[in-house]
């Protein structure tokens, strides 16, 4: 029997049904004739509440709701890469084809996959195997980059009776036929589907030991996040939040990338899809789109689906996930999505917290981050969810609720400064405001991988940047000349490391992303040049004599005249201090 409703009241996004019904928590609707898409988000004997994810113009009173007896979910199968869907897992190419608009008509029914086209599968199983939940059951090449492993759902175990031949099959065709338990038959198909607020299950959860690589100095080196860790990039506006995003979706080591565009403008999403379209994949030389999905839900589309879609992506990161996948999401930004839940929550009347945001949304935000990690999966694979979350305070301000409540709950802080940005430092990551609490978990990668000395150089970089932030403070009181010859140089190899080491070209070929060892061999040519000038002021050589010579220029152009493949030339920099350094020593002798 189906389970409708009329109704009652409404207010934006949210309606109203009088009186008890038999809809649940969480449930999916349909609201009106058009069949717009809701969810019931309060339950009470004498009233029921729902909020819709499409623009409610035009509903009246009367108009019935509709029960489906399902939660809000995804469907997850092959064709989920290379697409980009609206908060709600709405395809818009399909939604702008049928629709012969650029505008998405209110209630349309688009099937979220494409259920006509055939995809090569190659089973990997065979009669008279024991699956259980997890297990891989075939093979798909979904892009030309990743290979979509096709599982039994979670709370299934059986044994497979039957199984058709490797070939082109539908998402929803049976390719696979279990006996359970109870000796009943169960066909399995490619596709699944997940309810969005629910986590997937895992096996365990597994500490943090290795970095998420972004060819990014500043974050590689100095403030580093661990596959299945999360951060987060709050800054003002222009400060570069989505560009950072950007940067590491191109680049990072992540195997699959999910970009949600929660409330942000049109264009940047746009953007997305036409430089991804067109770059190359350095991991696999296919284009970026090949791996990457786009969770789409701007600034001019129904505020409720925005608070959606963050759980959109991270269901679609989970499923990947759980092939043994690692995966990074890029949510930009959390900001809007708080944005909607206080809209939404004014609009239920509920008591307001600081700032006029609900109450509940730290627990929010909490248990969205909470679904990042690294994780042993139901299938024994390992497979992580990396979470980078931007943050858009209003004027810059940290102290505002969303930035202070997202620090609870991540563990590395990427903080943009504006006068770094309108100073065209890029990226704009302040040093000093900044930090990561993985650095500690990722020491012994380091030092296996990359180098023993790496994270030496590491702590006496941030020293010296340290240091120089506490001279910066004598240097305005009474000017930089009173300052000894040892605080001079300590000024000096900073600004070395701020122009030569972080500061970084994403328009250059060998600049825009940096490998490991060439970071490292950066950090010991600039420590290097540190020890020798300290030598020299040690011998009483005054500073203006080291910096007569272009040694400290030639060291901040390091990043552009070493390619990231020849990194031997680094010999020839370290002869040229040592030529340097017995020059001034002939000199002054």
């Amino acid at each position: 029997m189906e389970k409708t409703g009329k109704i009652y009241g409404i207010n934006g996004p949210v309606i109203y049904i009088k009186g008890k019904t038999d809809f649940i928590m969480g449930e999916m609707v349909y609201v009106s004739e058009e069949r717009l898409v809701g969810e019931v988000i309060s339950l009470t004997t004498k009233m029921t509440t729902i909020q819709v994810y499409e623009d409610t113009m035009g509903l009246k009173p009367g108009d019935m709701v509709y029960g489906t007896n399902q939660a809000l979910f995804v469907t997850l199968a092959p064709g989920i890469l290379h697409n980009i869907f609206d908060g709600i897992e709405r395809p818009l190419k399909s939604i702008a084809e049928d629709s012969n608009s650029v505008y998405i008509n209110r209630g349309i029914s688009v099937d979220a996959l494409d259920k006509n086209k055939k995809w090569d599968t190659t089973m990997q199983v065979k009669v008279g195997d024991t699956v259980f939940p997890g297990t891989v059951i075939a093979h798909v090449p979904e892009t030309k980059s990743i290979i979509h492993k096709v599982m039994v759902p979670p709370g299934t175990v059986g044994v497979v009776s039957e199984i058709k031949e490797d070939g082109a099959y539908t998402i929803d065709e049976e390719i696979v036929v279990l006996t359970l338990d109870d000796g009943t038959k169960k066909s399995l198909t490619m596709t699944q589907i997940w309810p969005i607020r629910v986590p997937r299950p895992v096996n365990a959860r597994q500490s943090v030991t290795k970095p998420l690589v972004t060819g990014q100095r500043i974050l590689d080196t100095l403030f580093p996040i661990a596959k299945g860790g999360t951060a987060c990039v709050p800054g003002g506006f222009g400060t570069g939040k989505t560009m950072t995003q950007h940067q590491i979706a191109k680049w990072s080591d992540a195997d699959i990338i999910v970009y949600i565009g929660c409330g942000e403008r049109g264009n940047e999403m746009t953007q997305v899809l036409e430089d991804f379209s067109k770059l190359p994949d350095p991991k696999t030389g296919n284009t970026l789109m090949d791996r990457t999905t786009l969770i789409a839900n701007t600034s001019n589309m129904p505020v409720a689906a925005r608070e959606a879609s963050i759980y959109t992506g991270i269901t679609l990161a989970e499923y990947y996930r759980d092939m043994g996948y690692h995966v990074a999401i890029m949510a930009d930004s959390t900001s809007r999505w708080a944005e909607a839940l206080r809209e939404l929550s004014g609009r239920l009347e509920e008591m307001p917290a600081e700032e006029g945001f609900p109450a509940y949304m730290a627990s929010k935000l909490s248990a969205f981050y909470e679904r990042a990690g690294y994780f042993e999966n139901l299938n024994g694979t390992e497979g992580s969810v990396s979470i980078i979350g931007a943050v858009s305070p209003q004027g810059g301000d940290f102290s505002e609720p969303v930035t202070q409540n997202t620090k609870r709950f991540v563990r590395c802080f990427w903080g943009l400064d504006k006068s770094l940005a309108y100073a065209r430092h890029f990226p704009a990551i302040h040093w000093l405001t900044s930090y990561s609490e993985y650095a500690g978990d990722l020491t012994k990668w380091y030092e296996d991988y990359v180098g023993e000395d790496f994270v030496k150089c590491r702590n006496k970089i941030l020293a010296i940047l340290n240091t120089e932030s506490n001279l910066q403070e004598i240097v305005k009181l009474i000017g930089q000349d009173v300052l000894p010859d040892d605080q001079k140089l300590t000024l000096e190899i900073a600004k070395v490391i701020r122009l030569g080491f972080l500061q970084q070209n994403a328009f250059h070929k060998d600049d825009t992303c940096v490998p490991l060892k060439k970071q490292l061999k950066m950090m010991q040519i600039i420590l290097y040049l540190y020890e020798k000038c300290k030598e020299l002021i040690g011998m009483n050589m005054p500073m203006s004599i080291l910096k007569s010579e272009d040694i400290f220029e030639r060291i901040i152009a390091i990043k552009y005249d070493v390619p990231n493949d020849k990194l031997k030339m680094f010999a020839d920099y370290k002869i040229a201090i040592d030529n340097f350094y017995n020059k001034i020593m002939e000199t002054n002798a």
